[in-house]
Order: C-alpha cells, then structure tokens, then sequence
C-alpha cells in the first residue's frame, strides 16, 4: 500500500532540514575586525603609538562603542547567514553575508571526515568538522558544532558514504574502535631528543653565535642571531611533541582512527583502500631502540602521519592493517644496485634498494636516515624509465611508480636491463592489482 499522490517503487522526497552552527560561532567569527587592527599595529608599531597618544578619552571611548558593536554584528550576521543540511546524496554548506557561496559536497567523494578541538573549542565543548573530499584543494569544514552533534554527524555522513539508506544512517552511528598503538608520552620525548634535525637545529645555536662573535665582535648580532636558532631548536621538538601527545591509532569498520595532540585534540581517519604510500622511516639514533616512524600518502587527504615512533613489530602489526598481505622487507632484504653504481652517486649507492613483492613494490633509500616506501600495486597511476647520459655510459637507469597522490617512488640505479623488465613486470602488477583490489566505500 503506497500513500496517496506517490508512484509505487518511488520513494518519496525527504525533507531537507538546514540547520546552523553552534551559537559559540559568533565569538570566533567577531575577532576578524579586531584581527586587522593587532595586524596594523604589529606592522607598523610606531605609527600606531603615535596615533594612540593623539586620542582623547573621549575619542578612545566612542572608537570602542563604534568597534565593539561592529564586530559582534559582523560575527552574528556571519553565524546568522552560515546553513548546513545533509540530503540524500550530498552536504551541502552555504555562507556569505554579502557575497553567498553554496558548497555541494558529494557524499561517495568524501576521503575523510576528521573532529578537531583546539583548546579553547575543548573549554566551551564544541568541536570543528573537517571535510577531506577527493579533488579539492582544500579543506571543508565545520566550525563550529556542540562535540557531540559533530560526532553524530561525522557518523551520519560516513554511513551515507558507506551506502547506508538515510532513514538508517541516524541509527548506525560511530563504528566501534578496537585500539591497536598507544605511544606513551616518555617514548615520544626520548624520539624527538634522538632525532637528527633537533640535534641539527641545537648545533647551529651553538656553533653560529662564536663564530659571528669571532668576525662582527657584536653582542646584539650574536644575540640576534644565537636567541631566535635557540628557539628554533626547542619549538621543532616542543611543537611536535605537543601536536603528537597520546597519539592513539584504532581499527574500526570505517578505517584505522587517529587520536592525539596535548592541547588541540584531533581525531582523523585513514580511509579504507585509499591509502597510496606507506613510509617506514628510520634515523639513525633511532636503530638502537629498533623504532620507526610511519608515514603515509592519501589522495585528497593531508592525513600524513600513521605512527610518530613506535617499536617495528608493534608499527609493522599497524601497518598490516593498511596494507593486508604486505610485509615490511628487513633491512638487508632488498635488492641493491650493481656495484657500478658508485660511478654516479659514491658511497650513497649503497642505501638504495628494491623490492616486488606479490602485492607491494619496495623501494629503499638512505644511508644515516632509511626510509623505506611501499606502493600497493594497486595504486600505481605510471611506470617511467629514465637514464642520463652518465647512467646510460653504466648501463644503469631510474624507474619511477607514480601514485594517485602526485607522490612518486622512485628505484634507483638499477642495472639497464633490469629496469626495462622491472618497467614491464609493474605494468602487468599494476593492472591485477586493480583488478583485485578492495572497495574503497567506507564500511564496505
């Protein structure tokens, strides 16, 4: 029995309900007027002092009563006028106070829908929703929603992406998540001391201030310059530790889950299937404990990070998990360049590698920081040779794997020959793997 005025078969029009953002929105949106003034006056310091001083009390106060009022109208009529709604097929997002801007994001595009809460966001209990989408530049979002109706979104519109009918996508809500990695703070600190740019960085704050002291016998340059690389040197490891604090990483239906950060809170996802590289990087301080870090590439994400340190067998478990079937190679496992190859890159040769796994293609390189890349054959875009005039007087030639997020892998100096039967086999690989790959809906 079908309702009167509606075709059997035809399932009738839902109604699409706009709805708007946190009231909150408007505090954040009203510091823009006030953000061009701080701008002028940081700018331009002394002019501001003079004008500063030229002003009455009586002027100060009209300026405020004038300032104040303008921003608050301008950060509610920017909330007032900001409208979202989810149809059936599509988010759609319009805002504008006078020019109007409608976005229409396609559900089955959408690479990753990520919570984000800076601290003050975290003291008022909302939270930001960002939007990955496949072939935009950059980022749709959110900001900002109550914490819990942002997650409840995040859920809807990730079972709509999955397939999931919309009278149901309300009831499916958030994947349950099994943890897989937890990096404890102590682990995180140790890395970061270990690491070659944060002793790079605290070397050139040692070793430039004397020697400008030797040549310019300046305080003020050697503190100029000296103060800023010390800081420098502290903010890198601080500023890292601070975003990769409690860095959580979970399995659930809908891909591996990302928590972390110390005073912003973020909470991502890696998609399922999309993933194009993995890196496994590992510096040389680093190889006494056996950690790594792990890298990746997401077409249409700016997700990059999958492990900031870890032990390998606890990283390569995580790893296992993007990539079901592949296997990270030992570090003598892949196959080096013919010993020619010191002809055109001394010493350094050593630290390149290769190799093809049934569902991977291996490529190593680096001598003090190794980093080893893995491209599912899958998603291998093109296969290029190349040989310059020094390679092709040694026989030998590069062969690059492009990937669907404009990154490339390259196999260096590899033996003529080798590269040219290594160019045909990967075409080959490229097509089965296709053929065979997983879906990439979410859910699925």
């Amino acid at each position: 029995m079908t309702a009167p005025g509606v075709e059997e078969g035809v399932r009738p029009e839902r109604v699409v309900v706009e709805r708007r953002l946190h009231p909150v929105t408007p505090f954040r949106r009203a510091w823009a007027p006030v953000a061009v003034v701080v701008g002028w006056a940081a700018h331009d310091p002394n002019q501001a002092q003079e004008q500063l001083t030229r002003l009455t009390t009586t002027t100060l106060v009209i300026a405020l009563a004038v300032v104040v009022p303008a921003a608050s109208l301008y950060g509610f009529l920017s909330w007032w006028f900001t409208h979202f709604s989810v149809t059936d097929s599509e988010l759609r997002i319009r805002t504008g106070l006078l020019f109007r801007r409608t976005a229409h994001i396609r559900l089955e595009r959408l690479q990753a829908v990520d919570v984000t809460q800076p601290l003050l966001a975290r003291i008022a209990g909302v939270a930001k929703l960002r939007l990955d989408v496949v072939g935009a530049d950059r980022k749709d979002e959110l900001a900002f929603l109550d914490e819990s109706e942002a997650r409840a979104l995040r859920a809807e519109l990730l079972a709509r992406a999955a397939g999931f009918a919309p009278e149901t996508a309300h009831e499916v809500g958030e994947a349950p998540a099994r943890e897989l990695l937890r990096v404890p703070p102590r682990e995180l600190a140790v890395a970061l001391m270990l690491t070659g740019a944060t002793w790079g960085a605290l070397a050139a704050a040692l070793v430039v201030p004397p020697v400008l002291w030797l040549v310019t016998h300046s305080v003020w340059t050697v503190l100029a310059t000296g103060v800023p690389l010390l800081g420098a040197a502290g903010a890198r490891s601080a500023g890292r530790f601070v975003g990769e604090y409690d860095w959580t990483v979970g399995e659930s239906p809908d891909g591996l889950r990302i928590d972390h950060g110390l005073l912003d809170r973020t909470h991502e996802t890696v998609p399922p299937g999309r993933v194009q590289t993995v890196r496994v990087v590992e510096p040389l301080l680093w190889r006494r404990r056996d950690w790594v870090r792990v890298e990746l590439d997401v077409a249409g994400s700016a997700n990059s990070v999958l492990v900031p340190v870890a032990p390998r067998a606890a990283a390569e478990a995580v790893i296992a998990r993007v990539l079901p079937g592949a296997q990270v190679p030992a570090s003598a496992a892949p196959s080096r360049p013919p010993r020619r190859a010191g002809r055109c890159v001394p010493l350094w040769w050593r630290g390149y590698g290769i190799t093809v796994a049934d569902t991977v293609f291996v490529a190593r390189h680096g001598l003090l920081r190794r980093s080893v890349a893995l491209v599912p054959h899958a998603k291998v875009q093109s296969v290029r040779l190349s040989q310059g005039p020094w390679k092709r007087l040694w026989r030998l030639a590069d062969v690059h794997v492009d990937t669907g997020a404009n990154k490339t892998v390259t196999a260096r100096l590899r033996d003529a020959q080798e590269a040219a039967e290594l160019l045909r086999g990967q075409a080959d690989r490229s097509r089965t793997g296709r053929r065979d790959a997983r879906s990439e809906r979410w859910m699925a």
